[in-house]
This record gives structure tokens, C-alpha cells and sequence, in this order.
């Protein structure tokens, strides 16, 4: 495999790039991949992370995929929203955006979320475009509620303590600094596990220290108060949950609270060894997943009927 596969700064070209506008006027940078007449994927990144963190499965789908990747707000080259404009709301009001701007009337796509992405697929689960595009989903490295109090970052006893001083980590204004040796340590530790290479923690790495501190600051505090757990049992697509063993921000633990309140479970996937970046860590078996998604719920043919209609329209 190519070490370009996992460079945080050699990430796929896109054939198309433009600018949703969110409810609230924000403006989100939106990245197309692949042929316009293929089946559709809509990735949604999670938090502190960028469309770079795709880069695995943008190469490898978008041979035979159109693949839609955005910036949240604050994250990558979309700017920091407004005051208010950090929310679960706003992940749905702009997850709504993307799919309006990127997807015909009526095309169905495959919907990937990594951590916060996947809590903006469970805070956008009864929305209007979602249910109009959504043919399945795909839940990688998640949680719906209870974040701080189920965190393992700090080796300390479960209670109320560990939950405050995880809070504050999760919202802690500290720059991030440049990468180093002992911050991709300190990174592995937190958010990867024993089974990730040195060149993928190196990606990690440079993706992460890359995200503005206020937006880092801002959704750690949104995800520090976290509860999607009435808008996750409205999620009624067929949804698929990927957790590494070894995840100490999003532990398994979530996974399986997640995997059983599903109106359509297809299934809860453990990685051995694999930590919170599963994407990264594990691009095999999540680009393995996406394209098995596609080809069970989403068809070539009304992937083009749709680009058709849209190109007559």
C-alpha cells in the first residue's frame, strides 16, 4: 500500500470542490471524488479532524464511487461559524446542506460518520434530507451520550471526578503546538492503540494539531454535554457500527449501547487492537464496509437516473 495513502498532506485531488451554505448562512467547503454517474458516499469527519482524514477511502471508492467529503464547521478550510454556531443542531443543519448541494432529487447515498460525523448522522437522523438520501449508514468510532463519563484517557476510577477532568480536557483551551515525537505519543495514547503504524499516527497526528483551537475548544465542549440518544432511535436506515478495542474516547462500550438501540442494526464490528481513528487505522475494513453498504443498498442505475434527471433539470 502507498505510503501517499496515509499523508496528511498528499491527500486525493478532487474533481469538484464547492460551497454549501448551511440554515444559519454558514459557508461549508465540500470536496466531489469520482465519476458524477457513480453510486454515492457522503463521509462526515469527526472532531478535531479534516476531509483529509478520508484520504484512504477517497482513493480506493472513488474509482468506481462519486464520494462527497466536507469540513465541519470550524474544521479544515470551512471557517468558525458565528456566536451560536456550535451545536448538534448546526452538525445537522449542515450534514442537510452538504446532501441538498451535492446529490440530485431523490439519489440515494451510503452515510459514513467518524466520531462527531457520526453524531452528526444521529443528530440529523430525522431530518427531511436525510431521510430523501440516506439509503444506509455507516457508524464508525461513536458515542450518542455520556462521552466524559465513559472515557478511558485518564487511568483513574470511573465517577464523578474522572468525568469533570475529562470535561475539561475535552474543552481545554491549550494550543496543540507544532507536531513532535512525544506529541504523536501523547496522541497515540489517546486516540489510537497498539495496532496503528507509525505512518498512520504520523497522519493523525498532523490532521489533528491542524484544527483551529477555538473550533477544538468549542465542539469539546458541545461533545463534553452530549445526548443523541432520542435522535438515534429515529435513525431507520440500515446502520452498520465499526469500534476499535482499544478506543479510549469513544470505548466499545458506546458502540454496543449504540449498535442496540438501532431501529436497523446491521451488526456491531470490533477491531482488535484499534483505537478511536478507525478510518485510518483500519482503512481496509471501513472502505470493506462502505462499499458493501453500496452495493446492498444502492444501485448504479438509479445513481445515473438521478445525474440524468438532474442534468435535464
Amino acid at each position: 500500500m502507498s505510503r501517499l495513502l496515509h499523508r496528511a498532506d498528499a491527500p486525493p485531488v478532487p474533481v469538484r470542490e464547492l460551497t454549501a451554505l448551511s440554515a444559519d448562512g454558514a459557508p461549508l467547503h465540500v470536496e466531489l471524488h469520482g465519476p458524477d454517474d457513480a453510486p454515492a458516499v457522503v463521509l462526515a469527519h469527526g472532531w478535531t479532524c479534516n476531509t483529509h482524514f478520508w484520504a484512504a477511502q477517497v482513493r480506493d471508492l472513488a474509482v468506481d464511487h462519486r464520494v462527497v467529503v466536507y469540513d465541519q464547521r470550524g474544521h479544515g478550510r470551512t471557517p468558525e461559524p458565528g456566536p451560536g454556531g456550535y451545536s448538534t443542531r448546526a452538525l445537522a443543519d449542515d450534514l442537510e446542506a452538504v446532501l441538498r448541494a451535492t446529490l440530485a432529487p431523490g439519489q440515494k447515498a451510503v452515510l459514513g460518520g467518524h466520531s462527531m460525523g457520526g453524531m452528526t448522522l444521529m443528530a440529523a437522523a430525522g431530518r427531511a434530507a436525510v431521510r430523501e438520501h440516506g439509503a444506509a449508514v455507516l457508524l464508525c468510532s461513536t458515542g450518542s451520550s455520556r462521552l466524559t463519563a465513559e472515557s478511558l484517557v485518564l487511568p483513574m476510577r470511573a465517577g464523578a471526578l474522572r468525568t469533570r477532568l475529562t470535561a475539561k480536557i475535552l474543552g481545554a483551551p491549550a494550543p496543540l503546538g507544532p507536531v513532535t515525537g512525544m506529541s504523536k505519543v501523547i496522541l497515540r495514547y489517546v486516540t489510537m492503540g497498539r495496532g496503528s503504524s507509525p505512518e498512520r499516527v504520523d497522519a493523525c497526528a498532523r490532521i489533528v494539531h491542524a484544527c483551529p483551537r477555538k473550533a477544538r475548544m468549542a465542539w469539546g465542549q458541545v461533545l463534553g454535554e452530549l445526548d443523541l440518544e432520542a435522535r438515534l432511535r429515529e435513525l431507520r436506515l440500515p446502520t452498520a457500527v465499526i469500534a476499535g478495542t482499544e478506543d479510549r474516547l469513544t470505548p466499545p462500550v458506546h458502540a454496543r449501547a449504540v449498535e442496540a438501540a438501532l431501529p436497523r442494526s446491521l451488526g456491531l464490528t470490533e477491531l482488535t487492537g484499534m483505537g478511536h481513528m478507525t478510518p485510518v487505522e483500519a482503512p481496509e475494513v471501513v472502505t470493506a464496509k462502505l462499499r458493501e453498504l453500496v452495493a446492498a443498498y444502492v444501485t448504479v442505475d438509479s445513481a445515473a437516473q438521478a445525474v440524468s434527471e438532474e442534468e435535464v433539470a
